[in-house]
């Protein structure tokens, strides 16, 4: 048991996001337990799963009223958890695919853009103010920059450099500092250390924003929030981009 365990554990993506680290990813581990023995459950199928939940969710942060919310704060976690499980999944079996990580990641983008715009409209009809729809949409867009200038810039320097792909996932792999057979001291340091990426304000942020305000319903005070962090660092990462890209432009490229 403990030696599938350690085997599952070393799937979780080392550098995840802030409560997908310690809640859904490793709650996704022990459902992955029991799931990556049955073979008619597949990556594709539990990412198929997990997008059919968050619609679901969506349909239940549209409806309204406090039962459908607390159930599509639910329900989102439940679409993260399987979110989580598909990719450990295909690590387990040794099956990870392109296309795979392509529609995990296309799916992840849809569901942000489904939950915080059911989440505007149920504000709007709440308040009968437009400014939570302008919010959503707002945060929406510039969550939607962050990924957009970080694809560009790829391009941008792959055409200048064609090993610059792999230069970057040489400098991206992080090593475990966590788990089992860790102990409880290097457990409770990680933990620690995990705490400021609640500061980045991405997906795994999302997850415990999002439902914490359905369930709370304090819809309008979310959408605030989540404008003003995805416009800071939208922002941010656009110009940050641009800087690296000229700074890059003055290096030889390597052979």
């Amino acid at each position: 048991m403990t030696d599938k365990l350690t085997r599952l554990w070393a799937t979780k993506t080392k550098d995840d996001e802030w409560w997908s680290s310690f809640v859904t990813a490793p709650l996704a581990i022990v459902a992955n337990y029991g799931a990556v023995e049955l073979p008619w459950i597949t990556p594709n199928r539990i990412t198929a799963a997990s997008f059919l939940v968050a619609v679901v969710a969506t349909a239940g942060i549209l409806i309204g009223g406090t039962g459908c919310f607390i159930a599509a704060a639910i329900l989102i976690h439940v679409s993260h958890i399987l979110d989580c499980m598909d990719g450990q999944m295909a690590r387990y079996r040794q099956v990870s695919s392109l296309v795979g990580s392509y529609y995990d990641r296309l799916t992840d983008q849809v569901q942000v853009t489904l939950w915080f715009g059911a989440a505007g409209y149920a504000a709007y009809a709440q308040s009968l103010s437009v400014v939570p729809v302008f919010l959503a949409l707002i945060g929406i867009a510039f969550y939607g920059l962050r990924g957009y200038v970080k694809y560009v810039a790829i391009q941008i320097e792959t055409a200048r450099d064609p090993d610059y792909p792999a230069m970057m996932a040489r400098l991206g792999r992080v090593e475990p500092e966590a788990g089992l057979g860790f102990g409880l001291r290097a457990n409770v340091a990680w933990f620690i250390k995990e705490q400021p990426k609640a500061l980045i304000a991405d997906e795994g942020v999302f997850i415990f924003m999002l439902s914490a305000a359905l369930v709370l319903d304090q819809l309008i005070l979310m959408l605030w929030i989540f404008a003003a962090s995805q416009i800071f660092w939208g922002l941010y990462w656009a110009m940050k981009q641009g800087m690296n890209i000229d700074a890059d432009r003055q290096l030889p490229i390597q052979k």
